[in-house]
């Protein structure tokens, strides 16, 4: 029984160091093995007949559900048959081994367990190499099937199992009558598997993800949606490093049959310093320490230069290419690897990671070794700053071919230095604070004196012209300008006018590289909720809002983008993006409820 699967109906799980979609029925259709960003295992997701996956053939007229196991990152799929039910416990293990100290190996569990008679399933068991530039040969051996291509033996994978490996290999008939287990490692294991190695597996991954989440910050309401959010941004947190990818997937299109397709597996330093922002706010301190030892890695030299995204090791060339072997997500072309925007000038980039470096000097500076490499940081970031932002990028949107004088990427470049100059208070440093201070002044006196456009009565998308993008909403959010201030108010209003549509946002309207934006970007309406509720509408804000996230996919997770009319999401899932304004949208709806347990050493 094949499935179209041109929907993101799909669960994530993860272990900080790789993740998996699975889709609603329980197909494995994307895995990066053994991390985030190497070659994909499974990429049915990408290509249905060249992609490969790893899930189930069910009877017909079976019926389906997915959920996850409460506040953790296992999925639970039940299957109800004419024969009987069985449910399908997803993982990957993660779990601690000492105060300082994590498992979380490249692996995935199915615990497959009847509920209910003698159900019947298939195994679909299809690795594809390489992005399916490779087919696999299996070998069976005494407990396990070792999967390798058959371009590169050493690109192999083991298979564990209860059941029989002909049954495996062959697609045969099972009929459940006890609890099985299917372990996929990217490692061969030096223990015997068997199902009880899979519970005991199970249990420890369930309990850290319980612990996890009852250290977060809790809210009075819509705390189910702001739970899930708050375990995306964990599952997506690469542990070697301390980077946070921007989303597991590459090249689901922002609209079906578009070329936008782009590789997020990435940590850009917007997107991953917003992601430590908000988990900073909700009760994950760590978090921020262990971005701040990425950060520290990547700007090893006074000679080093930032660049506005990295590999989740700090890696700074992401060179693109495009894999036209596959068909692509709903035959949207092309698939591409890596990200050329790495080396694009976005100048509103070090403002997000200096509104970070300022919480963490001002809660929990940590030892002077790293205070003052820290501090050697800013004053860099502080330098590139005054040298590059009267000049034109590309914005926070990244076009590819379109530099201008970006009214937000100023209002940015003002944040940077404003945080620098309160650092610098905070070290007692009152000759940097005053010159810093002094050239945060010159840039906000230029936004306001350029980037307010009496002819719409609104700030613009750039110096001179007559658009309106949606990051304009943040202004306010950031401190450039106070909720209560008439141009930020009819900015609002403008922005509301031009760009929502349908109850959901634009980012922008007008052309870019590729045409007009045809899909809508989900964390811009999560942004204009936020904007209506400071300016005072707080009745439409939270109806928007409410809106906004009955558009999440049946296990609460969110995508990129949306579509305006069918309401389904596009775009690279689930997506750091959407889920941190999430949380943050609904924080100011509900009442904190702090966390009843202290953090450990290691989170």
């Amino acid at each position: 029984m094949k499935e179209t699967r041109y929907t993101l109906d799909y669960g994530v799980i993860g272990n900080c160091r790789s993740a998996a979609l699975v889709s609603r029925s329980g197909s494995i259709d994307w895995l990066c093995f053994p991390d985030f960003d190497s070659p994909s295992l499974f990429t049915a997701l990408l290509d249905q007949d060249k992609g490969g996956s790893f899930g189930f053939i069910l009877p017909e007229g079976a019926a389906v559900t997915q959920s996850y196991l409460g506040e953790t990152n296992i999925l639970r799929t039940e299957c109800i048959t004419s024969d009987g039910i069985f449910e399908v416990l997803d993982f990957m293990p993660r779990y601690a081994l000492s105060p300082t100290e994590r498992h979380a190996p490249p692996e995935i569990y199915r615990i497959i367990r009847p509920l209910t008679g003698m159900p019947k399933l298939r195994i679909v068991y299809n690795p594809v190499m390489d992005y399916a530039r490779g087919q696999a040969g299996h070998r069976t051996r005494d407990g396990y099937i070792r999967s390798a291509s058959t371009l590169d033996d050493n690109d192999n994978v083991y298979l564990y199992s209860s059941l029989s490996h002909e049954s495996i290999l062959e697609g045969k008939e099972v009929v459940l009558e006890k609890e099985e287990f299917l372990l996929l490692s990217y490692w061969q294991k030096l223990v015997r598997i068997t199902i009880d190695t899979a519970k005991l597996e199970f249990e420890r991954t369930k309990v850290y993800w319980l612990n996890w989440a009852d250290r977060s910050v809790k809210l009075s309401e819509y705390g189910d949606a702001v739970s899930r959010s708050l375990l995306v941004l964990k599952l997506m947190s690469f542990d070697k490093s301390g980077a946070i990818l921007a989303a597991v997937t590459t090249s689901i299109p922002e609209t079906v049959g578009s070329v936008r397709n782009w590789d997020y597996r990435y940590c850009w330093i917007r997107d991953a310093s917003m992601s430590i922002s908000t988990l900073m706010r909700m009760g994950h301190l760590n978090a921020a320490q262990r971005f701040m030892g990425f950060i520290r890695d990547i700007i090893r030299t006074k000679h080093d230069t930032f660049q506005i995204m990295y590999g989740i090791r700090g890696e700074r060339r992401l060179t693109e290419e495009t894999l036209d072997h596959l068909s692509g997500f709903a035959d949207s072309k092309p698939v591409r690897i890596g990200n050329a925007a790495y080396d694009q000038r976005q100048n509103d980039s070090l403002g997000y990671l200096l509104e970070v470096i300022c919480h963490n000097y001002k809660y929990f500076p940590g030892p002077l070794e790293d205070l003052e490499e820290t501090w050697g940081i800013v004053k860099k970031m502080v330098k590139t700053v005054a040298a590059e932002w009267e000049k034109p990028d590309n914005s926070i949107w990244e076009f590819r071919n379109k530099a201008d004088h970006f009214v937000f990427s100023k209002v940015m470049s003002w944040v940077a230095l404003d945080r620098a100059a309160q650092i610098a208070s905070y070290l007692r440093r009152p000759d940097y604070e005053r010159t810093i201070r002094a050239g945060a002044d010159i840039i906000r006196a230029d936004v306001l004196e350029k980037g307010w456009n009496p002819k719409i009565n609104s700030f613009s998308q750039a110096y001179g012209n007559d658009e309106v993008d949606s990051s304009l909403l943040l202004m306010e959010q950031y401190g450039f300008i106070e909720a209560a201030d008439s141009r930020f108010v009819a900015t609002v209003d403008r922005v509301r006018r031009e760009l929502l549509h349908e109850g959901l946002m634009y980012r922008y309207k007008n052309s870019d590289d590729f045409g007009e934006p045809e899909s809508a970007f989900t964390i811009c309406t999560f942004w204009m909720v936020r904007a209506l509720f400071v300016t005072g509408r707080q009745e439409e804000a939270r109806a928007l809002f409410e809106q906004v996230l009955s558009c999440s996919n049946h296990v609460g997770l969110f995508s990129e983008d949306l579509d305006f009319k069918t309401r389904r999401q596009l775009g690279n899932i689930p997506q750091a993006y959407s889920h941190l304004a999430l949380i943050d949208v609904a924080s100011l709806f509900g009442e904190r409820i702090e966390r009843r347990v202290r953090p450990t050493p290691l989170d």
